[in-house]
C-alpha cells in the first residue's frame, strides 16, 4: 500500500483522530498518557491504543522517540503538508496553511518538534542537498545557506540581501548526522526568541533515505514560525531530489 493510502486509512478511524488530536494539544506524549486522554466509555484498551499508535507510526504522522525508560509520541506533519502540496495548495492554500503551525507544547519549559520524511535517494545525494548553496536554496524559501560545513564553524543564511537565520555547526558526520544551533533573523517578533537546535538524521532504508528532523531547545511557547515552516521545506526537499522540480507553493520561495 502507498504512503498516500497509509496516511488516508489511518486518519479514517475516530480513535486514531482522537489521539493525533491530543499530540497537536500536548506533543511528546506517553502511552500511558495518551490511553489517559482517552473519552470516557471508549472501551479501547491499552493494546488497542498500542495498535492504533503503530498505523499511526506507520502512515508517518506519528514518530517516537526514546526518553530513558519512556517512549514518547510526536506529531509529524510532514504527511499531510505533503497532501497539502499535492492536491490543496492551488485552491484553498489560506486556510489550510495552518496545518503546518503545530502549537504543541511538552511538561517541562522547553519545546521538542520532530519530523520525519522517506525520499527516494542516497545518503550521500540527502547530504550534499542539506549542506550545498544552490541546492538549498531551491527548497528553503529561496535562502542562500553558506558555510564551510566543518565543526564549530558558522553557517547563515541571506534572502533578498537581508539576514534570514544563522547558527553554528555543533556535530558534522556526512553523510548521517548534522547538529546546528539556530537562530532566526527575519523578523523581530522571532529574534527575541534566542538560540534553538536542528538535528538531521540520515537512515538509508532499502533504496530510500529516512530523514528524522529535531528542533528541540525551543522556549515553551515559542513563536511557531520557528518550526512551522518544516513540512513545507521538507516537503520541497523530497519533490527536489524525487523529481528536480520545485515546489510553486505560496510562500515556498519567499526569500527568493
Amino acid at each position: 500500500m502507498g504512503r498516500v493510502d497509509d496516511v488516508f486509512k489511518a486518519l479514517a478511524d475516530p480513535t486514531r483522530r482522537h489521539l493525533l488530536d491530543e499530540l497537536f494539544k500536548k506533543d511528546g506524549q506517553s502511552l500511558s498518557s495518551l490511553e489517559q486522554r482517552l473519552p470516557h466509555g471508549s472501551h479501547v484498551t491499552r493494546f488497542g491504543v498500542m495498535k492504533h499508535l503503530k498505523l499511526l507510526e506507520a502512515a508517518g504522522l506519528v514518530v517516537t522517540k526514546k526518553r530513558g525508560r519512556e517512549k514518547l509520541h510526536f506529531l509529524n506533519a510532514v504527511p499531510i503538508r505533503l497532501l497539502h502540496d499535492r492536491w490543496v495548495s492551488k485552491y484553498t492554500e489560506p486556510w489550510v496553511a495552518t496545518l503546518s503551525d503545530l502549537k504543541n507544547r511538552l511538561e517541562n519549559k522547553t519545546m521538542e518538534k520532530v519530523f520525519e520524511i522517506y525520499i527516494k535517494t542516497t545518503p550521500e545525494r540527502l547530504w550534499k542537498a542539506l549542506t550545498d548553496t544552490e541546492m538549498r536554496r531551491k527548497y528553503t524559501f529561496g535562502a542562500v545557506v553558506t558555510s564551510d560545513w566543518t565543526v564549530g564553524s558558522r553557517y547563515e543564511a541571506v534572502g533578498k540581501g537581508t539576514p534570514i537565520f544563522e547558527g553554528e555547526n555543533l556535530e558534522v558526520d556526512p553523510p548521517r548526522r548534522l547538529v546546528q544551533s539556530f537562530k532566526a533573523l527575519w523578523g523581530e517578533d522571532v529574534k527575541s526568541e534566542g538560540t534553538s537546535r536542528v538535528t538531521y538524521e540520515i537512515t538509508q532504508i532499502g533504496d530510500s533515505c529516512r530523514l528524522l528532523v529535531t528542533h528541540d531547545q525551543l522556549r515553551e511557547d515559542a513563536n511557531n514560525q520557528l518550526y512551522g515552516g518544516w513540512p513545507m521545506i521538507l516537503s520541497g526537499l523530497k519533490t527536489l531530489l524525487e523529481t528536480g522540480e520545485l515546489l510553486t507553493t505560496p510562500g515556498s520561495q519567499r526569500f527568493a
